[in-house]
Formats: structure tokens, sequence, C-alpha cells
């Protein structure tokens, strides 16, 4: 071994050491804070008042779902969304016929793009809703994603 990577590696784990001494490292510092009662709800309406103060939300032609018609694997769905409306800084994607239907919530800077990336579970064939928080209004989109084979247990 070098000398140069040991003293890398043992600098690096006795600072990892030293922020779980000092708490910094716990899992409430390193994961971030989630919403439970809006995460355990059981309707698409109750999860968005929960997670947002209101589920009184308009259709908007300005937010963008793509995601595959037919999902051979619900375990594993790949969901984009995106959105050209002005400060947006809540974007939430929601499956209807889940026993849970939030699937993710993401906080962002009202400057940045309105853009998502990410994968959920569809255990049946439903409509996936995605809600956009914009100047502090909630909009909405959805998309029907058909599943071939359930990704909740069936």
């Amino acid at each position: 071994m070098k000398r140069r990577t040991l003293l890398k590696g043992s600098l690096g784990a006795g600072l990892a050491g030293i922020a779980a001494g000092a708490g910094l490292l716990s899992p409430q510092a390193v994961f971030a804070k989630w919403n439970k009662k809006a995460f355990t709800s059981k309707k698409v309406d109750d999860a968005v008042k929960k997670l947002l103060g209101s589920s009184s939300m308009a259709n908007s032609g300005a937010i963008k779902i793509t995601a595959p018609p037919i999902a051979e694997n619900g375990a594993e769905v790949g969901i984009t969304v995106q959105s050209s409306l002005p400060k947006v800084d809540s974007m939430s994607i929601l499956v209807e016929k889940n026993g849970q239907p939030l699937a993710a919530n993401f906080s962002m800077a009202s400057n940045t793009n309105a853009f998502i990336r990410t994968r959920i579970k569809i255990g049946k064939t439903s409509n996936v809703h995605a809600v956009v928080r914009s100047d502090g209004k909630l909009f909405t989109a959805k998309r029907e994603v058909k599943v071939t084979i359930g990704g909740c247990g069936g």
C-alpha cells in the first residue's frame, strides 16, 4: 500500500468517526425528513392535503410526465416529471391505485429547473399523478401506466 493512500484512508475514517461520535452522522442528520402522515395516507387527495396543506389542484398542460405506457414489472418504473411553471418549489409523484399513493416528494429551490427523474413502484395499472407547487398554488397532470406484473407484492 502506498503511504499517500494509507494517509487519505486514515484521515477519512478518522473524520467519519469524529462526526459519528459528535452525532453529526445520526440517521436523522443523514436522511431527509419525511411526512409520515402524507406517506401513509390511503387516497391521493388526502396525501396531497397532508403533504402540501391543500388538495385544491388545477390541471396544467405545463407539467409533462414521461413514463412507459406499459410497465412489464411494476417494481421499478422509470418516471420523469418536468414543468415550465415559474417558481416551482415542490414536485410530488402519486400512484392512484397503490395502497399508499404518495411515491415521492421533492423540495427544490424556486429558481431551479423543475425536473425530476426517479423510479417508483406501481402495484397495478393506475394513473400516475404529478403535483407541482408553483408560486404557492398546486397544479397537476396525470398519465396512465399499465402494469403486467405488480410491483407491490402482486
